[in-house]
């Protein structure tokens, strides 16, 4: 390993700095419920941050400090947007359901990058199911890889 990444503490062990986590390129978009999420997230790290401080655990340190900055900088830029009243379209905010080829139907809620988890039913706005979603009406039809799917409801 390259000791340019290693600083040694003052007990002799050594300990790497984390890099920056990556910050996307495209715009913040959040929910409301993603805002939160965020606030949530940083009262933890500044609380796991003060605990390694007082623990001296260099490690846990250099990490929530790195989350830290990643999460102050994800807050400071977010763009709340609003739940969608008119659900005659899909777009960012709205829970879509979709009927594929085969049958299966699926939903999902189109949501900010860092509150996307699609087990859980939430995809990123800028996902390609999430673009070829947007903009759809009940009926329409959109195309999902190499298939095809009827939007069947938008809420």
């Amino acid at each position: 390993m390259s000791r340019a990444f290693v600083r040694e503490a003052e007990g002799g062990e050594a300990f790497e700095d984390l890099p920056d986590r990556q910050i996307s390129p495209h715009s913040n978009l959040v929910t409301s419920a993603g805002l939160a999420h965020m606030d949530e997230e940083i009262a933890r790290l500044r609380e796991n941050l003060a605990q390694a401080q007082a623990r001296d655990d260099r490690a846990e340190v250099s990490r929530a400090s790195r989350d830290l900055r990643y999460w102050t900088h994800r807050r400071a830029t977010a763009e709340v947007v609003p739940d969608p009243v008119d659900h005659s379209h899909v777009r960012f905010g709205s829970t879509v359901t979709f009927r594929r080829e085969d049958g299966r139907e699926q939903s999902y809620r189109i949501v900010g990058e860092d509150e996307a988890e699609p087990t859980a039913g939430t995809i990123s706005y800028v996902s390609p199911l999430a673009q070829a979603l947007m903009g759809k009406e009940v009926g329409d039809v959109a195309i999902l890889g190499h298939g095809e799917a009827e939007i069947v409801a938008i809420r």
